[in-house]
């Protein structure tokens, strides 16, 4: 261990753009003593820049490898220069595509190589896939500490992988609860809302508009509300957060059931916090989730919840306690619970919600949970000395 403070860490991503799994890493960036670590991040493929923005601290150095369509072998060598250049002494890599770079850091002597599992894509849904889990079993040695951030991902590290229980950390994502917190009667509505407080009783979500994340079952069950005509609908709106390559067919579903006049599609946004607290409900439609930090944040804001009950989304909202699980992929399913959160929409805020985000997936706990495992590449000495 090269013993040097701060520890320089070097987090590796596919590409750093919105989505839950990039989100950790600016808190990671922003929040970490910087005493104690200093950053930087590397996307294999892309960087967009506004996403970048939100990485506060001083002297954080993004990079954008652009890996082209295929194998990642002739990134390899620039990899390693890479990793030699910076002389990281930590290497994150979250995700498959980050782990593949795992035996890259071992050549260039990166003294500490911890790998987090964010959650399945749709290729591997539930963690099925025969050829990614031999991967990760090929990939193992030559990675010192896991992270998984829920219970499924946990148990396929250690089940499927052979990942030993001393190496093996469960850190859920972390919220922010000053900044996600219940509605004010004087907040003001973000830039650009098209709806009304009180007149319109607004739907919302937020995520990347990709097939995993299941924008249109949302989409289509909302259609189906307002084409059946149910009495009183007339005030429901949608409005979805984000961006990607469903967009082209949300907007054609949208535009040929005529109802673009009830739907905002807000794009990529920064201020989330603001959009959840101008929701009336928050609807997760994905198809598979670890732990779900849109979820979390709009529980943390006391919206009512419905998910699909897939992966760590029956965990975070405690089988119901918290919030409505519908089946996955089940149109009528989704839109019959958004009709009766719609005729219990007088009900109080859903504070119990907001309690358990506070209790046990609040930032500072979280980032100490981090700050433990990256700290494993100090010496034992300085580990005592900092504690």
């Amino acid at each position: 261990m090269s013993g040097k403070l701060p520890l320089h860490i070097v987090h590796l991503v596919y590409r750093f753009s919105t989505g839950g799994l990039e989100n950790v890493i600016v808190q990671l960036v922003n929040g970490l003593p910087s005493t104690q670590f200093r950053h930087t991040v590397v996307a294999i493929s892309d960087v967009d820049a506004t996403f970048a923005k939100r990485i506060t601290q001083p002297n954080v150095e993004v990079i954008a490898l652009h890996k082209p369509p295929g194998q990642p072998f002739r990134l390899y060598p620039k990899m390693y220069r890479l990793l030699r250049r910076l002389q990281a002494d930590v290497l994150h890599s979250c995700n498959l595509a980050a782990m593949e770079f795992a035996p890259i850091a071992a050549l260039a002597r990166v003294p500490l190589r911890v790998h987090a599992e964010h959650g399945w894509d749709v290729g591997e849904l539930d963690g099925h896939n025969r050829r990614y889990r031999f991967l990760r079993q090929l990939l193992k040695p030559f990675v010192h500490e896991f992270i998984a951030v829920a219970e499924p991902q946990r148990r396929y590290l250690q089940n499927s992988i052979g990942v030993a229980s001393k190496h093996l950390h469960v850190i859920p994502n972390g919220v922010d609860t000053e900044r996600f917190h219940p509605r004010r009667d004087d907040d003001a509505l973000p830039a650009g809302f098209p709806f009304q407080r009180g007149k319109h009783w607004v739907i919302g979500t937020i995520g990347r508009q990709a097939a995993v994340k299941n924008p249109l079952l949302l989409v289509d069950s909302f259609i189906q509300i307002i084409q059946s005509q149910a009495p009183d609908t007339h005030t429901l709106r949608l409005v979805m957060v984000g961006d990607g390559p469903l967009h082209a067919s949300i907007v054609q579903r949208i535009a040929e059931a005529n109802v673009a006049d009830k739907v905002w599609l807000a794009g990529v946004r920064a201020d989330i916090p603001e959009l959840l607290r101008a929701m009336d409900c928050f609807v997760l439609p994905s198809l598979s989730e670890a732990t779900s930090c849109t979820l979390q944040e709009a529980m943390a804001t006391a919206l009512p919840i419905i998910a699909t009950q897939v992966g760590g989304n029956a965990a975070l909202l405690d089988d119901g306690r918290y919030g409505s699980l519908v089946p996955s992929e089940n149109v009528t399913a989704l839109a019959a619970e958004m009709l009766k959160q719609y005729g219990l929409r007088e009900k109080q805020a859903n504070l119990a919600a907001r309690e358990s985000i506070v209790e046990q997936y609040g930032l500072s706990a979280v980032l100490a949970r981090y700050d433990n495992v990256f700290s494993r590449a100090l010496s034992p000495a300085q580990r005592a000395h900092l504690a």
